[in-house]
Protein backbone atom coordinates (compact mmCIF):
# COMPACT_ATOMS: atom_id res chain seq x y z
CA UNK A 1 0.00 0.00 0.00
CA UNK A 2 1.18 3.75 -0.89
CA UNK A 3 2.39 5.95 1.69
CA UNK A 4 2.54 9.59 2.23
CA UNK A 5 5.96 9.71 1.54
CA UNK A 6 5.25 7.91 -1.64
CA UNK A 7 2.61 9.91 -2.58
CA UNK A 8 4.35 12.78 -2.87
CA UNK A 9 7.73 11.56 -4.63
CA UNK A 10 5.06 11.04 -7.54
CA UNK A 11 5.21 15.15 -7.63
CA UNK A 12 8.46 15.63 -8.79
CA UNK A 13 7.51 19.32 -8.90
CA UNK A 14 7.40 19.59 -5.08
CA UNK A 15 10.93 20.79 -3.56
CA UNK A 16 12.26 19.68 -0.42
CA UNK A 17 11.03 22.44 1.54
CA UNK A 18 7.17 21.42 -0.04
CA UNK A 19 7.27 17.98 1.35
CA UNK A 20 8.29 19.03 4.14
CA UNK A 21 5.25 21.91 4.57
CA UNK A 22 3.33 18.75 4.13
CA UNK A 23 4.89 16.86 6.32
CA UNK A 24 4.31 19.66 8.87
CA UNK A 25 0.91 20.15 8.41
CA UNK A 26 -0.25 16.19 8.85
CA UNK A 27 1.70 16.27 11.77
CA UNK A 28 -0.27 18.88 13.62
CA UNK A 29 -3.77 18.68 11.68
CA UNK A 30 -5.33 16.41 14.52
CA UNK A 31 -6.24 19.19 16.58
CA UNK A 32 -7.82 20.82 13.96
CA UNK A 33 -9.82 17.21 13.28
CA UNK A 34 -10.66 17.24 16.74
CA UNK A 35 -11.70 20.68 17.55
CA UNK A 36 -14.14 20.05 14.22
CA UNK A 37 -15.44 16.44 15.02
CA UNK A 38 -14.41 16.18 11.03
CA UNK A 39 -12.41 13.84 9.10
CA UNK A 40 -9.94 15.62 7.03
CA UNK A 41 -8.43 14.42 3.71
CA UNK A 42 -5.37 15.27 2.14
CA UNK A 43 -5.88 15.76 -1.53
CA UNK A 44 -3.01 15.97 -4.23
CA UNK A 45 -3.28 15.52 -7.44
CA UNK A 46 -0.70 13.03 -9.38
CA UNK A 47 1.03 13.27 -12.54
CA UNK A 48 -1.75 11.59 -14.43
CA UNK A 49 -3.90 14.36 -13.24
CA UNK A 50 -6.00 12.50 -11.06
CA UNK A 51 -7.08 13.57 -7.26
CA UNK A 52 -6.06 11.28 -4.82
CA UNK A 53 -5.87 10.92 -0.71
CA UNK A 54 -2.38 11.47 -0.11
CA UNK A 55 -3.34 11.55 4.03
CA UNK A 56 -5.97 11.39 6.01
CA UNK A 57 -7.23 12.50 9.52
CA UNK A 58 -9.80 10.77 11.80
CA UNK A 59 -11.28 12.94 14.85
CA UNK A 60 -10.49 11.37 18.23
CA UNK A 61 -13.90 13.46 19.57
CA UNK A 62 -16.53 12.50 17.05
CA UNK A 63 -17.25 8.67 15.35
CA UNK A 64 -15.35 8.72 11.61
CA UNK A 65 -16.95 8.97 8.43
CA UNK A 66 -14.38 6.86 6.99
CA UNK A 67 -13.46 3.61 8.21
CA UNK A 68 -11.90 2.17 5.65
CA UNK A 69 -8.10 3.82 4.63
CA UNK A 70 -8.39 6.00 1.49
CA UNK A 71 -4.74 6.69 1.16
CA UNK A 72 -3.41 6.43 -2.61
CA UNK A 73 -7.20 6.18 -3.85
CA UNK A 74 -8.57 8.41 -6.75
CA UNK A 75 -11.37 10.77 -6.03
CA UNK A 76 -14.44 10.35 -7.84
CA UNK A 77 -14.53 11.99 -10.94
CA UNK A 78 -17.36 13.88 -10.70
CA UNK A 79 -15.80 15.97 -7.97
CA UNK A 80 -12.81 17.06 -10.23
CA UNK A 81 -14.82 20.10 -11.51
CA UNK A 82 -14.90 21.41 -7.99
CA UNK A 83 -11.53 20.42 -6.81
CA UNK A 84 -10.16 22.57 -9.58
CA UNK A 85 -12.21 25.39 -8.54
CA UNK A 86 -11.21 24.80 -5.09
CA UNK A 87 -7.43 24.45 -6.12
CA UNK A 88 -7.69 28.21 -7.69
CA UNK A 89 -9.44 29.86 -4.37
CA UNK A 90 -7.38 32.16 -2.44
CA UNK A 91 -9.60 30.97 1.09
CA UNK A 92 -11.96 27.91 2.26
CA UNK A 93 -13.90 26.84 -0.33
CA UNK A 94 -17.29 25.49 0.23
CA UNK A 95 -18.91 22.80 -1.92
CA UNK A 96 -22.39 23.44 -3.58
CA UNK A 97 -23.53 20.43 -3.07
CA UNK A 98 -23.91 17.48 -0.15
CA UNK A 99 -22.74 14.42 -0.46
CA UNK A 100 -22.73 10.80 0.92
CA UNK A 101 -20.86 9.31 2.73
CA UNK A 102 -22.24 5.42 3.70
CA UNK A 103 -25.59 6.56 5.38
CA UNK A 104 -24.48 10.17 5.95
CA UNK A 105 -25.14 13.45 4.65
CA UNK A 106 -22.13 15.21 4.32
CA UNK A 107 -21.10 18.99 3.83
CA UNK A 108 -17.12 19.15 1.70
CA UNK A 109 -15.18 22.49 2.71
CA UNK A 110 -11.68 22.66 1.20
CA UNK A 111 -8.49 24.37 2.12
CA UNK A 112 -5.99 24.90 -0.56
CA UNK A 113 -2.96 24.16 0.85
CA UNK A 114 0.39 26.69 -0.67
CA UNK A 115 3.56 26.89 0.29
CA UNK A 116 5.68 29.97 -1.24
CA UNK A 117 3.12 30.88 -4.13
CA UNK A 118 2.69 27.04 -5.22
CA UNK A 119 -0.35 25.19 -5.34
CA UNK A 120 0.60 21.62 -3.10
CA UNK A 121 -3.17 20.27 -2.90
CA UNK A 122 -6.39 20.72 -0.74
CA UNK A 123 -7.55 19.64 2.87
CA UNK A 124 -10.67 18.31 2.85
CA UNK A 125 -13.04 18.40 5.69
CA UNK A 126 -15.69 16.22 5.64
CA UNK A 127 -18.58 17.42 8.29
CA UNK A 128 -21.04 14.72 8.94
CA UNK A 129 -24.27 17.13 9.51
CA UNK A 130 -25.80 14.99 12.24
CA UNK A 131 -23.05 16.41 14.51
CA UNK A 132 -24.36 20.19 14.20
CA UNK A 133 -27.30 19.12 15.37
CA UNK A 134 -28.75 20.54 19.06
CA UNK A 135 -24.90 21.87 19.24
CA UNK A 136 -24.66 23.08 22.83
CA UNK A 137 -22.13 25.68 24.09
CA UNK A 138 -19.10 23.23 24.54
CA UNK A 139 -19.66 22.24 20.62
CA UNK A 140 -20.05 25.44 19.36
CA UNK A 141 -16.88 27.06 20.72
CA UNK A 142 -14.74 23.69 19.96
CA UNK A 143 -16.74 23.97 16.15
CA UNK A 144 -15.82 27.61 15.58
CA UNK A 145 -11.76 27.14 17.07
CA UNK A 146 -11.61 24.41 14.18
CA UNK A 147 -12.92 26.31 11.83
CA UNK A 148 -10.82 29.16 12.22
CA UNK A 149 -7.27 26.99 12.30
CA UNK A 150 -8.77 25.72 9.30
CA UNK A 151 -9.22 28.77 7.11
CA UNK A 152 -5.46 29.67 8.51
CA UNK A 153 -4.51 27.06 6.36
CA UNK A 154 -5.22 29.10 2.52
CA UNK A 155 -3.57 32.09 4.44
CA UNK A 156 -0.21 30.06 5.43
CA UNK A 157 -0.96 30.93 8.56
CA UNK A 158 -1.56 27.06 9.93
CA UNK A 159 1.32 24.71 10.45
CA UNK A 160 2.98 27.09 12.39
CA UNK A 161 5.81 28.74 10.59
CA UNK A 162 8.24 28.62 13.88
CA UNK A 163 6.83 26.10 16.16
CA UNK A 164 8.86 25.40 18.85
CA UNK A 165 6.99 22.20 20.05
CA UNK A 166 9.32 20.28 22.93
CA UNK A 167 6.36 19.07 24.78
CA UNK A 168 6.80 15.17 25.99
CA UNK A 169 3.08 15.07 26.60
CA UNK A 170 1.31 15.95 24.14
CA UNK A 171 -2.67 17.79 25.12
CA UNK A 172 -5.15 16.91 23.52
CA UNK A 173 -8.93 18.52 22.77
CA UNK A 174 -10.53 15.65 24.71
CA UNK A 175 -8.35 16.79 27.53
CA UNK A 176 -9.39 20.08 27.96
CA UNK A 177 -9.52 23.65 25.97
CA UNK A 178 -9.43 27.65 26.56
CA UNK A 179 -10.54 29.71 24.45
CA UNK A 180 -9.43 33.06 24.24
CA UNK A 181 -10.46 36.23 23.37
CA UNK A 182 -7.19 38.64 21.48
CA UNK A 183 -6.68 40.53 24.64
CA UNK A 184 -5.98 37.05 26.40
CA UNK A 185 -9.40 37.21 28.27
CA UNK A 186 -11.07 33.52 28.63
CA UNK A 187 -14.27 33.38 26.27
CA UNK A 188 -14.89 29.72 27.61
CA UNK A 189 -12.94 26.97 29.50
CA UNK A 190 -14.40 23.35 28.45
CA UNK A 191 -15.34 20.86 31.50
CA UNK A 192 -12.11 18.93 31.66
CA UNK A 193 -9.89 22.57 31.36
CA UNK A 194 -11.32 23.77 34.60
CA UNK A 195 -10.78 20.09 36.17
CA UNK A 196 -7.12 21.03 35.07
CA UNK A 197 -7.40 23.88 37.03
CA UNK A 198 -8.86 22.92 39.84
CA UNK A 199 -6.14 20.17 40.44
CA UNK A 200 -3.40 23.27 40.53
CA UNK A 201 -5.91 25.45 43.05
CA UNK A 202 -7.48 27.33 40.64
CA UNK A 203 -11.03 27.23 42.43
CA UNK A 204 -12.36 30.35 40.97
CA UNK A 205 -14.37 30.82 37.75
CA UNK A 206 -12.01 31.59 35.18
CA UNK A 207 -14.72 32.52 32.58
CA UNK A 208 -14.34 36.32 31.84
CA UNK A 209 -10.82 36.70 33.89
CA UNK A 210 -7.12 37.44 32.04
CA UNK A 211 -5.81 33.79 31.64
CA UNK A 212 -2.39 34.97 32.53
CA UNK A 213 -3.48 36.38 35.63
CA UNK A 214 -5.54 33.55 36.94
CA UNK A 215 -2.92 30.89 35.91
CA UNK A 216 0.03 33.05 37.70
CA UNK A 217 -1.95 33.31 41.30
CA UNK A 218 -1.80 29.70 41.29
CA UNK A 219 2.24 29.74 42.04
CA UNK A 220 3.77 30.11 45.01
CA UNK A 221 7.16 31.56 46.52
CA UNK A 222 9.63 29.04 45.15
CA UNK A 223 7.29 27.30 42.75
CA UNK A 224 9.28 26.69 39.26
CA UNK A 225 8.44 29.20 36.29
CA UNK A 226 8.64 27.94 32.71
CA UNK A 227 10.14 30.97 30.30
CA UNK A 228 7.16 29.66 28.03
CA UNK A 229 4.23 30.37 30.88
CA UNK A 230 3.73 34.67 29.30
CA UNK A 231 3.55 33.05 25.95
CA UNK A 232 1.30 30.49 26.63
CA UNK A 233 -1.47 31.52 29.27
CA UNK A 234 -1.69 35.02 26.90
CA UNK A 235 -1.94 32.71 23.67
CA UNK A 236 0.10 35.03 21.81
CA UNK A 237 2.19 31.99 20.55
CA UNK A 238 2.72 28.05 19.18
CA UNK A 239 4.31 26.97 22.52
CA UNK A 240 3.83 24.77 25.32
CA UNK A 241 5.16 24.32 28.81
CA UNK A 242 4.38 22.33 32.17
CA UNK A 243 2.44 24.16 34.89
CA UNK A 244 3.34 22.94 38.51
CA UNK A 245 1.47 23.77 41.47
CA UNK A 246 -0.54 21.83 44.48
CA UNK A 247 1.21 18.79 43.98
CA UNK A 248 -0.14 18.76 40.54
CA UNK A 249 1.37 19.28 37.15
CA UNK A 250 -0.65 20.44 33.58
CA UNK A 251 0.67 20.64 30.64
CA UNK A 252 -0.57 23.01 28.08
CA UNK A 253 -0.13 24.35 24.14
CA UNK A 254 -1.11 27.63 23.30
CA UNK A 255 -2.71 27.55 19.66
CA UNK A 256 -3.16 31.17 18.48
CA UNK A 257 -5.97 32.10 16.33
CA UNK A 258 -5.21 34.61 13.05
CA UNK A 259 -8.09 36.20 11.10
CA UNK A 260 -6.99 37.72 7.50
CA UNK A 261 -4.96 40.26 9.13
CA UNK A 262 -4.60 39.70 12.81
CA UNK A 263 -4.87 37.85 15.82
CA UNK A 264 -8.20 37.03 17.07
CA UNK A 265 -7.47 34.80 20.03
CA UNK A 266 -5.92 31.76 21.08
CA UNK A 267 -7.35 27.97 21.91
CA UNK A 268 -5.11 26.62 25.00
CA UNK A 269 -4.87 22.46 25.05
CA UNK A 270 -4.42 21.20 28.80
CA UNK A 271 -3.83 18.17 30.07
CA UNK A 272 -3.38 16.92 33.63
CA UNK A 273 -0.21 15.13 33.73
CA UNK A 274 0.28 14.72 37.61
CA UNK A 275 -0.02 10.89 37.27
CA UNK A 276 2.04 10.10 33.70
CA UNK A 277 4.62 12.26 35.55
CA UNK A 278 4.31 10.37 38.90
CA UNK A 279 4.38 7.15 37.31
CA UNK A 280 7.81 8.48 34.72
CA UNK A 281 9.95 9.71 38.27
CA UNK A 282 9.09 6.03 39.83
CA UNK A 283 10.42 4.56 36.78
CA UNK A 284 13.38 6.68 36.61
CA UNK A 285 14.83 5.58 40.48
CA UNK A 286 13.86 2.18 39.35
CA UNK A 287 16.14 2.27 36.43
CA UNK A 288 18.93 4.10 38.34
CA UNK A 289 18.54 1.45 40.80
CA UNK A 290 18.60 -1.31 38.68
CA UNK A 291 21.93 0.37 36.85
CA UNK A 292 23.55 1.03 39.98
CA UNK A 293 22.85 -2.90 41.23
CA UNK A 294 24.90 -3.83 37.89
CA UNK A 295 27.43 -1.63 38.19
CA UNK A 296 28.72 -2.37 41.92
CA UNK A 297 27.90 -6.13 40.83
CA UNK A 298 30.58 -5.67 38.10
CA UNK A 299 32.86 -3.80 40.17
CA UNK A 300 32.73 -6.53 42.59
CA UNK A 301 33.35 -9.66 40.34
CA UNK A 302 36.52 -7.53 39.01
CA UNK A 303 37.39 -7.60 42.37
CA UNK A 304 37.59 -10.84 42.33
CA UNK A 305 39.08 -11.42 38.57
CA UNK A 306 42.07 -8.97 40.14
CA UNK A 307 42.35 -11.80 43.33
CA UNK A 308 42.31 -14.81 41.03
CA UNK A 309 45.51 -13.05 38.71
CA UNK A 310 47.22 -12.45 42.12
CA UNK A 311 46.69 -15.77 43.38
CA UNK A 312 47.71 -16.96 39.75
CA UNK A 313 51.00 -15.23 40.10
CA UNK A 314 51.88 -16.13 43.13
CA UNK A 315 50.96 -19.83 42.98
CA UNK A 316 54.25 -22.78 41.87
CA UNK A 317 52.21 -24.90 40.02
CA UNK A 318 51.74 -24.44 36.36
CA UNK A 319 48.65 -26.65 36.24
CA UNK A 320 47.23 -24.73 39.10
CA UNK A 321 47.59 -21.10 37.73
CA UNK A 322 46.30 -22.19 34.61
CA UNK A 323 43.16 -23.15 36.19
CA UNK A 324 43.31 -19.84 38.19
CA UNK A 325 43.58 -17.89 34.68
CA UNK A 326 40.84 -19.98 33.20
CA UNK A 327 38.21 -18.79 36.14
CA UNK A 328 39.92 -14.99 36.23
CA UNK A 329 38.74 -14.86 32.37
CA UNK A 330 35.29 -16.58 33.32
CA UNK A 331 34.36 -13.90 36.08
CA UNK A 332 35.95 -10.77 34.08
CA UNK A 333 33.45 -12.29 31.17
CA UNK A 334 30.28 -11.94 33.35
CA UNK A 335 31.69 -8.65 34.83
CA UNK A 336 31.67 -6.99 31.22
CA UNK A 337 28.15 -8.14 30.52
CA UNK A 338 27.14 -6.22 33.85
CA UNK A 339 29.36 -3.30 32.72
CA UNK A 340 26.86 -3.50 29.60
CA UNK A 341 23.73 -3.51 31.66
CA UNK A 342 24.67 -0.96 33.91
CA UNK A 343 24.95 1.97 30.87
CA UNK A 344 21.24 1.08 30.30
CA UNK A 345 17.99 1.56 31.60
CA UNK A 346 16.81 -1.50 30.23
CA UNK A 347 17.35 -5.30 31.33
CA UNK A 348 19.03 -6.01 28.31
CA UNK A 349 22.59 -5.62 26.25
CA UNK A 350 23.54 -4.40 23.21
CA UNK A 351 25.13 -7.86 22.66
CA UNK A 352 27.42 -6.81 19.35
CA UNK A 353 29.10 -4.39 21.81
CA UNK A 354 29.46 -6.49 24.77
CA UNK A 355 30.59 -10.05 22.84
CA UNK A 356 33.17 -8.14 20.74
CA UNK A 357 35.38 -6.71 23.49
CA UNK A 358 34.90 -9.77 25.37
CA UNK A 359 36.35 -11.94 22.74
CA UNK A 360 38.97 -10.03 21.66
CA UNK A 361 40.09 -9.82 25.30
CA UNK A 362 40.03 -13.81 25.28
CA UNK A 363 41.91 -13.54 22.43
CA UNK A 364 44.28 -11.60 24.16
CA UNK A 365 44.33 -13.92 27.20
CA UNK A 366 44.78 -17.27 25.73
CA UNK A 367 47.31 -16.25 23.38
CA UNK A 368 50.77 -16.48 23.26
CA UNK A 369 52.08 -13.59 21.36
CA UNK A 370 50.79 -14.75 18.38
CA UNK A 371 48.87 -12.80 15.66
CA UNK A 372 45.44 -13.79 15.35
CA UNK A 373 42.14 -11.72 14.37
CA UNK A 374 38.36 -12.31 14.84
CA UNK A 375 35.53 -10.59 12.53
CA UNK A 376 32.10 -11.13 13.16
CA UNK A 377 29.48 -11.70 10.11
CA UNK A 378 25.31 -11.05 11.18
CA UNK A 379 24.12 -9.22 14.17
CA UNK A 380 23.30 -10.78 17.41
CA UNK A 381 20.51 -7.47 18.51
CA UNK A 382 19.70 -6.65 21.77
CA UNK A 383 19.79 -9.72 24.69
CA UNK A 384 18.31 -9.92 27.55
CA UNK A 385 20.66 -10.33 30.41
CA UNK A 386 19.51 -13.84 31.33
CA UNK A 387 20.62 -14.92 27.50
CA UNK A 388 23.40 -12.56 27.35
CA UNK A 389 25.66 -14.12 30.37
CA UNK A 390 25.65 -17.38 29.38
CA UNK A 391 25.86 -16.96 25.49
CA UNK A 392 29.04 -14.35 26.51
CA UNK A 393 30.39 -17.62 28.42
CA UNK A 394 29.90 -19.94 25.71
CA UNK A 395 31.47 -17.58 23.10
CA UNK A 396 34.14 -16.69 24.82
CA UNK A 397 34.97 -20.44 25.93
CA UNK A 398 34.81 -21.27 22.05
CA UNK A 399 37.88 -18.56 21.26
CA UNK A 400 39.65 -19.73 23.81
CA UNK A 401 39.52 -23.18 22.77
CA UNK A 402 40.47 -21.95 19.20
CA UNK A 403 43.21 -20.24 20.64
CA UNK A 404 44.89 -22.76 22.88
CA UNK A 405 43.95 -25.89 20.84
CA UNK A 406 44.04 -24.52 17.35
CA UNK A 407 46.59 -22.69 16.96
CA UNK A 408 48.99 -23.86 19.63
CA UNK A 409 52.11 -24.11 17.28
CA UNK A 410 50.88 -20.91 14.84
CA UNK A 411 52.21 -17.84 14.47
CA UNK A 412 48.81 -16.07 13.14
CA UNK A 413 45.54 -17.25 13.12
CA UNK A 414 42.11 -16.07 12.16
CA UNK A 415 38.60 -16.77 13.88
CA UNK A 416 35.59 -16.25 12.22
CA UNK A 417 31.72 -15.56 13.51
CA UNK A 418 28.60 -15.97 11.83
CA UNK A 419 25.48 -15.50 13.00
CA UNK A 420 21.69 -15.46 12.03
CA UNK A 421 18.80 -14.39 14.11
CA UNK A 422 14.96 -15.07 13.49
CA UNK A 423 13.00 -13.91 16.30
CA UNK A 424 14.41 -15.43 19.13
CA UNK A 425 16.11 -18.36 17.20
CA UNK A 426 20.17 -17.87 17.08
CA UNK A 427 22.08 -19.68 14.72
CA UNK A 428 25.65 -18.94 15.50
CA UNK A 429 28.90 -20.96 13.73
CA UNK A 430 31.99 -20.61 15.51
CA UNK A 431 35.11 -21.36 12.66
CA UNK A 432 38.80 -21.22 12.77
CA UNK A 433 41.67 -21.42 10.42
CA UNK A 434 43.52 -23.89 13.22
CA UNK A 435 44.80 -27.17 12.99
CA UNK A 436 41.40 -29.00 13.67
CA UNK A 437 40.21 -32.00 15.59
CA UNK A 438 39.49 -35.29 15.86
CA UNK A 439 35.68 -36.17 16.66
CA UNK A 440 34.61 -38.62 19.20
CA UNK A 441 31.00 -38.94 19.56
CA UNK A 442 29.06 -38.66 23.12
CA UNK A 443 25.60 -37.99 23.43
CA UNK A 444 24.72 -37.58 19.77
CA UNK A 445 27.04 -34.91 19.39
CA UNK A 446 31.02 -34.44 18.57
CA UNK A 447 32.97 -33.11 20.88
CA UNK A 448 36.90 -32.18 20.54
CA UNK A 449 39.37 -34.51 22.01
CA UNK A 450 41.25 -33.27 25.19
CA UNK A 451 38.37 -30.90 25.89
CA UNK A 452 37.76 -30.78 29.89
CA UNK A 453 35.76 -28.04 31.89
CA UNK A 454 35.24 -25.45 28.92
CA UNK A 455 33.67 -27.64 26.80
CA UNK A 456 30.82 -29.19 29.58
CA UNK A 457 29.98 -25.73 30.05
CA UNK A 458 29.71 -24.84 26.57
CA UNK A 459 27.68 -28.14 26.34
CA UNK A 460 25.64 -27.33 29.75
CA UNK A 461 24.88 -23.89 28.55
CA UNK A 462 23.42 -24.70 25.09
CA UNK A 463 21.46 -27.78 25.79
CA UNK A 464 20.29 -26.85 29.34
CA UNK A 465 19.90 -23.07 29.36
CA UNK A 466 19.15 -22.55 25.86
CA UNK A 467 17.54 -25.96 24.68
CA UNK A 468 19.76 -26.23 21.62
CA UNK A 469 22.29 -27.97 20.28
CA UNK A 470 26.09 -27.78 19.36
CA UNK A 471 27.85 -29.78 16.80
CA UNK A 472 32.11 -30.09 16.26
CA UNK A 473 33.32 -30.20 12.59
CA UNK A 474 36.26 -30.83 10.74
CA UNK A 475 36.39 -27.61 8.97
CA UNK A 476 36.76 -28.63 4.87
CA UNK A 477 39.05 -26.10 4.30
CA UNK A 478 41.30 -27.32 7.62
CA UNK A 479 40.44 -26.19 11.10
CA UNK A 480 37.46 -26.81 13.18
CA UNK A 481 33.70 -25.61 12.76
CA UNK A 482 31.31 -25.18 15.69
CA UNK A 483 27.68 -25.25 15.03
CA UNK A 484 25.07 -23.95 17.33
CA UNK A 485 21.54 -23.80 17.43
CA UNK A 486 19.83 -22.37 20.24
CA UNK A 487 16.65 -20.45 21.37
CA UNK A 488 16.64 -17.14 23.67
CA UNK A 489 14.78 -17.74 26.76
CA UNK A 490 13.73 -14.44 26.97
CA UNK A 491 10.95 -13.36 24.05
CA UNK A 492 10.34 -9.76 22.41
CA UNK A 493 13.95 -8.31 22.59
CA UNK A 494 14.84 -6.83 19.62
Amino acid sequence: MADFSHILSTRPDFDDSDREWLHHLVADWQVIADLSFADLLLVIQNGDGDYVVAEQCRPSTAITLRTEDLLGEKLDISMYDELSEAMKSETSFHSSVLRSVGRATVCNVYAPVRHNGKALGLVLRETNLATRESNGRYETESINAGKTLFDMIPRGQFPYHYSVLNQRHNARVADGFIVLEANGIVRYASPNAISCFRRLGGLNTMNGEYLSEFGTRLLHINDVVPESLPLVLSGKADIDCELEANHSVVSMRSLPLFGPSERTGAVILCRDVTEVLRRERELQTKNATISEIHHRVKNNLQAVSALLRLQARKTKSQEVRKELEEAQRRVQTIALVHEGLSQTADEVVDFDKVISSLLKMSIELASQNQKITIDFVGKFGMLAAQDATPLSLVLTELVTNAVEHGFEDKESGHIKISVGRGGDNLNIIVEDDGDGIDSEASHGMARPSGSGLGTQLINTFVTNDFGGTVRWEQRHEGGTRVVLDIKLRVPGVA
